[in-house]
């Protein structure tokens, strides 16, 4: 069984295990998933993405986890700490990026902004992260809605270009925050709604 990295009382973040390759893909590869992140994959593009994620938790310890309910196992999709590795990301490259993706089931219940306050924690604890970057598209409102609540501060002189796509996925928007400002923005994301 895969190793469990962190868990809350609704959902876990675990490493990824060999039939996670297949399933994620099932659950996952949807227009409704996929809309701002390049379009529904094929499984070949999968398959050079999971590879990529596998890397990344084998070099750095840490990647993009599986997000699954913490009561059956099922795949809500995922969230973690990766290394930047974009083409044209310039003097991002190597910095710590956040980044979810959810399957619609588990939309607009606060598992994406508890998976990510998970995160942020093991990337300023225990992975020592002078600051995390986050990107997304303009079109994109729910991601960067939930960059805010998270404290992160959008950062235009860092926008880019990705090489891999057109001008409809481009440019890359880029959202920051740093250790020092963590400890506040976390005390804040935790506050409930209203």
């Amino acid at each position: 069984m895969a190793r469990i990295v962190a868990q809350t009382e609704r959902l876990r973040l675990r490493e990824w295990d060999a039939d996670d390759e297949t399933r994620f893909y099932e659950v996952m590869n949807r227009p409704d998933v996929m809309t701002h992140l390049g379009g529904v994959q094929t499984p070949e593009e999968w398959c050079a993405a999971y590879q990529r994620v596998v890397a990344f938790q084998e070099d750095y310890g840490h990647t993009f986890w599986i997000m699954e309910d913490a009561d059956g196992y099922q795949i809500l999709g995922f969230c973690g700490i990766k290394r930047s590795n974009a083409p044209g990301a310039g003097s991002l490259t190597g910095k710590h990026e956040i980044g979810w993706r959810l399957r619609p089931e588990a939309w607009g219940k606060g598992l994406a902004k508890e998976a990510a306050i998970v995160s942020l924690d093991l990337a300023f604890g225990q992975f020592e992260a002078p600051d995390v970057i986050a990107t997304t598209l303009k079109e994109n409102s729910a991601s960067q809605g939930l960059m805010k609540r998270l404290g992160m501060t959008r950062r235009e002189d860092l926008d880019y270009i990705d090489t891999r796509f057109g001008p409809e996925m481009n440019p890359s928007i880029v959202y920051l925050i740093s250790a020092d400002d963590w400890p506040a923005a976390r005390v804040a994301a935790l506050k409930p709604l209203g």
